[in-house]
């Protein structure tokens, strides 16, 4: 601390402390293809079985679809620090009306969490949601991923169900072991 002080501290509802936050200087907007490069670092960190492939066919989904947006958050650098990924779904598993905005993917650089740019990310991908005609926006996380569910919990979604999902082979692919 340079002033000798410490920072005050803000309580959190997903129960960790947070540094009040400074005017941050990151910017949310739409995606753009310059934008490729870092936006393909943070699904990397974010889903890291999924091929480099993959990952740049749901990005060209993203760029040039009109039921499916990313916002991303830019640094004073340029560089990002999070993106959201929002489609307009028919239907969503504990949403109650049609059509709904769904959160298909969140993600926030470590150096920047908890500072808000999460929940900036989400309300614009919810304003633009709601620009066609959704009510709710619905979003999932896997069981184990607490950090993500607090995180959701935080910015006011609430848990409306579990689900574990099962499969049985039919047809067992040729070189697959059984599970």
């Amino acid at each position: 601390m340079r002033s000798g002080r410490e920072k005050p501290f803000i309580e959190s509802s997903i129960g960790w402390p947070m540094t009040k936050s400074k005017k941050e200087a990151l910017h949310i907007r739409r995606a753009i293809e310059g934008d490729r490069r870092e936006w393909l670092r943070m699904r990397d960190a974010l889903w890291p079985d999924e091929t480099r492939a993959r990952h740049r066919e749901e990005m060209d989904e993203y760029l040039r679809e009109n039921g499916a947006v990313a916002y991303v958050a830019v640094r004073r650098d340029g560089g990002l620090a999070g993106f959201v990924e929002t489609t307009i779904r028919p239907k969503a598993d504990a949403c109650d009306t049609s059509p709904v905005g769904y959160v298909e993917g969140w993600y926030v650089d470590a150096d920047v969490r908890r500072r808000g740019v999460g929940r900036r990310l989400v309300r614009t991908a919810e304003r633009w949601a709601r620009e066609r005609g959704c009510a709710e926006m619905g979003s999932d996380c896997l069981l184990e991923n607490e950090v993500s569910l607090r995180a959701h919990i935080a910015i006011g979604y609430e848990e409306r169900e579990r689900l574990i999902h099962f499969r049985r082979w039919l047809a067992r692919p040729a070189g697959r072991r059984r599970s």
